[in-house]
């Protein structure tokens, strides 16, 4: 009701007329006069209120064209007094047209309207505007300053350029921030922990009279390679040095490939024993003990790849220098006998073990699969190993081994064991370092428990979480390590035969029947095994090839080519077996004056390589540049998507490169 009565009462013109003129109806019936009175005060009430009306209006339209105009000269205030420098051009003629007094005096000259943009401002490209960025991508240099552009695009209103687009740009000036940046950049420490590889080996090959002059040779040498970048040079060890220094300067030791390798190599003491030295790097993080971590695990991975280099350690990757010299022995038993408890206590405390080694297995994978598998059975544990039976290169001893009663299920699939993995188990990897080359990735991934035994040098990715790491890159096999472990858990007689010559072969396949890194630890494997009942005319059976084989290999042979005079290369067109293609590559090594081979082959849409060296030439950093990986004398790896020709390209320029740096 209240509404309704408010909604009546409105003030409304019409109906204030209508009552008038009823009023002035009502007076002439009354007196004629009082009506031609009030029709004369009618009249005048509807002029006043329709002029009144009119002005109102008026008034009104004035002030929404004041508020209008307001607001176009505040815009126009704002961009010719804006804080920002802002310069409008053509996009499609790339003519200037417009720029407000901020941007005109970072001009420097006159006659900037109507100009090209690239005469006005060089090197200053548009493609960003039109790919419908705000923000352009990189910093402009511009008359010695360096600036962040902001910018947008419109078209324009005229109708005689109605196709044109305008772009409106931000110039903010951010020299003195970059500058800022650059100097924090330069200035942000590094950490590099230098170890004298070989620091026993010196002091007992001289005198103790002069061992201190053999020490203050090695600190020259060391201070001498620090001093151009004012560093901090400290010894907390004997042979372990700490260098604190700079980011500018590390350019310069990465392009000189830290020398200092090499000059340390000058430092000889008594009977020909040269010093080498190991380096880790730690860059690249906020504070000093992230960097402390960083170049810890930095010399950690370049002693596992046989010393005599530096790794350098970033927040994601490993970067390598160095380490073509021959690795020396440095494998003490005590440390055999700390592995081979530590890991007995490992196998007693599973549920079950798994045994698993890389993809298309070798004799030396299968034989430290073996030796492990003995373990387990002395220990009374169930094992399994982990193996594709079809897809390797054993097959002569798998069925050997398979023969035997203790074998009765032994041998099962990457993909089964992932399915019937359970919490407790134990998976033993051997003769690979490397997630990516193991015979199932997924199950590596799924065990909680791992240990590994290798040999191979480490490359950048590598198996993390260990629970035991028997790592020895100075070591012939996988076998061999595994043959010293067996030494202290069980007794000869718990070996089978076939067991001790698996063992024996992977021994005889890494060590080119001993004539490659051997050591004296090789021969006691070897001699252990003997005694164990490995036939070595047995062991040699198993490498017997077939005529075809043979033929194929030496097809091989015959379109390898000479590269820088030592070097045999093979590139080919067709597939081959990958055993094939390995016996080749070895028998390369036959030819006089050859210190190297590498057989390249197509497998599928990709290429494999396979490389093998007498000790002269590192092979192992030649294929780690392609993606490959493997030790000093035998490397080998996989290129996917590429032709043999490209292959071929790229493994040229890493010899040229490992040979020119």
């Amino acid at each position: 009701m209240n509404r309704k009565l408010t909604g009546i009462l409105r003030a409304n013109t019409t109906l204030y007329m209508l009552c008038l003129v009823l009023f002035v109806l009502a007076a002439f019936l009354v007196d004629i006069r009082l009506g031609i009175g009030e029709a004369a005060v009618a009249a005048i009430i509807f002029v006043v209120s329709l002029w009144r009306g009119r002005r109102t209006q008026q008034r009104i339209r004035q002030y929404t064209d004041r508020i209008a105009g307001g607001m176009d000269s505040a815009r126009s205030s704002n961009m010719l007094y804006a804080p920002l420098p802002m310069m409008v051009f053509n996009a499609n003629t790339e003519e200037v047209l417009w720029g407000n007094e901020r941007f005109l005096h970072l001009t420097e000259k006159d006659g900037v309207f109507e100009s090209r943009l690239s005469e006005v401002i060089p090197g200053f490209g548009k493609h960003w505007l039109l790919e419908g960025k705000g923000e352009c991508p990189d910093l402009v240099s511009w008359n010695h300053k360096l600036y962040r552009v902001f910018g947008s695009l419109s078209r324009s209103d005229d109708a005689a350029r109605g196709d044109d687009i305008l772009a409106t740009t931000y110039w903010m000036d951010v020299t003195e921030l970059e500058q800022l940046r650059t100097t924090l950049e330069l200035t942000r420490p590094v950490m590099a922990i230098l170890m004298v590889d070989n620091y026993e080996e010196l002091m007992k090959a001289c005198p103790e009279s002069k061992r201190s002059a053999v020490v203050a040779a090695l600190e020259e040498k060391l201070n001498t390679w620090a001093a151009d970048s004012n560093g901090l040079m400290l010894g907390y060890d004997r042979d372990r040095y700490l260098f604190l220094f700079e980011e500018k300067s590390f350019p310069d030791y990465v392009e000189h490939r830290f020398d200092v390798l090499d000059s340390v190599r000058e430092v000889v003491a008594g009977e020909g024993v040269a010093a080498t030295l190991s380096i880790g790097v730690g860059r690249e993080e906020e504070n000093f003990d992230a960097l402390f971590k960083n170049a810890s695990l930095a010399l950690e991975m370049a002693l596992s790849r046989g010393g005599d280099q530096a790794v350098v350690k970033d927040r994601t990757n490993f970067a390598f220098y160095g380490g073509r010299a021959k690795a020396t022995e440095k494998r003490t038993k005590v440390k055999s006998r700390v592995m081979a408890n530590a890991l007995g206590e490992l196998i007693e405390d599973a549920r079950h073990v798994y045994i698993m080694g890389h993809q298309y297995a070798d004799m030396d994978s299968l034989g430290a699969a073996a030796g492990v598998y003995c373990i387990a059975r002395k220990k009374g544990r169930k094992a399994q190993i982990v193996m594709d039976t079809e897809n390797n290169a054993v097959h002569p001893m798998l069925r050997r081994l398979q023969e035997q009663p203790e074998y009765s299920g032994a041998f099962i699939s990457g993909s089964e064991a992932f399915l019937r993995a359970q919490p407790g188990a134990l998976l033993v990897v051997v003769d690979t370092n490397r997630p990516a080359s193991v015979e199932s990735e997924a199950l590596l991934e799924s065990c909680n428990q791992v240990a590994v035994i290798d040999h191979h040098r480490r490359g950048s990715s590598y198996i993390e979480k260990m629970a035991l790491n028997y790592h020895e890159p100075y070591a012939s096999s996988a076998s061999e390590l595994v043959t010293e472990l067996l030494q202290y858990l069980i007794e000869p007689t718990d070996l089978l035969r076939a067991e001790a010559e698996a063992l024996l072969a992977g021994i005889v396949l890494d060590t080119k029947n001993f004539t490659n890194r051997t050591g004296g630890r090789t021969f006691e494997a070897a001699a252990y095994l003997r005694r164990a009942g490995a036939d070595t005319q047995e062991v040699q059976r198993i490498f017997q090839s077939d005529l075809q084989s043979m033929i194929s290999r030496y097809g091989i042979i015959r379109q390898a080519e000479l590269y820088r005079e030592d070097l045999a290369v093979a590139a080919l067109d067709e597939e081959y077996d990958r055993v094939t293609a390995a016996k080749a590559a070895d028998e390369l090594l036959t030819l006089q004056g050859v210190q190297a081979s590498f057989v390249l082959y197509k497998k599928g849409t990709g290429v494999y390589i396979s490389a093998r060296s007498l000790g002269e030439v590192n092979v192992q950093v030649i294929v780690e540049a392609l993606g490959g990986g493997g030790n000093s004398t035998t490397a080998g790896g996989e290129v996917p998507d590429c032709t043999v020709d490209e292959m071929k390209a790229r493994l040229l320029a890493a010899i040229d490169e490992y040979f020119d740096k």
